[in-house]
């Protein structure tokens, strides 16, 4: 059984994730650990439950979602994988921390990368990929069937949505991977958010307004 460990760094209050089974083995998903208290908190709880780190995986690559990423990866020798369409952002991303005040360090080049419909294994855990663009152009979640819960950074929030107001964000392109990718998932699968609390897919679906037609219409 997969465990999720969720931890809230930098200045923009982004969720980092530490996916871990029986086996030990664990991938850190959206490292945003900025600076060096936080870098040890990560660390510390890696070391305290004996974990291997084995991937670093980003869901996409805002500059509050990958400060870490370079420290991960020299860290634990960890490969990189992104979406291919997210590599200008990453790119990019130092240029942003400097203007919103988050200490982002170049990061790697990514190992590979995340092609929608396949999967991430580690361990005894498989994680389907799902192409979720909208809020970034090459957006992904991690998917785990088994285990009844998904990894969506910023596409969908407790009662809200991803900002589609930024450089290249579509609202139709949003709209539409929560609908064909989310949606359609089980009521009981727990949603981890890249920034506040988590929740499911049966409660966005029936309370969540933007997902309301109405609401859409006047887009």
């Amino acid at each position: 059984m997969a465990v999720v460990k969720k931890f809230t760094f930098n200045a923009i209050a982004e969720n980092t994730y530490i996916v871990f089974d029986e086996t030990k083995q664990c991938v850190i998903i959206d490292p945003g650990c900025s600076n060096e208290a936080e870098r040890n908190i990560l660390q510390s709880f890696i070391e305290q439950e004996s974990l291997n780190p084995v991937m670093l995986l980003n869901t996409h690559c805002h500059v509050d979602h990958i400060p870490g990423n370079a420290f991960v990866a020299e860290k634990y020798n960890t490969p990189i994988y992104i979406h291919e369409l997210e590599l200008p952002i990453m790119n990019e991303a130092p240029l942003y921390g400097r203007m919103f005040g988050i200490n982002c360090p170049p990061p790697p080049k990514p190992t590979a990368y995340l092609t929608a419909g396949e999967n991430v294994q580690f361990g005894n855990t498989t994680f389907k990929i799902l192409f979720t663009p909208g809020h970034s152009p090459g957006s992904v979640s991690f998917y785990s069937e088994k285990d009844a819960f998904v990894i969506a950074g910023d596409v969908l929030f407790l009662g809200s949505i991803g900002r589609y107001d930024l450089p290249g964000a579509n609202g139709e392109t949003l709209f539409n991977s929560i609908d064909t990718q989310l949606m359609t998932l089980p009521d009981n699968t727990k949603v981890y958010c890249g920034h506040g609390s988590d929740t499911s897919i049966g409660h966005e679906r029936k309370t969540n307004p933007f997902l309301n037609k109405a609401f859409r219409s006047e887009l």
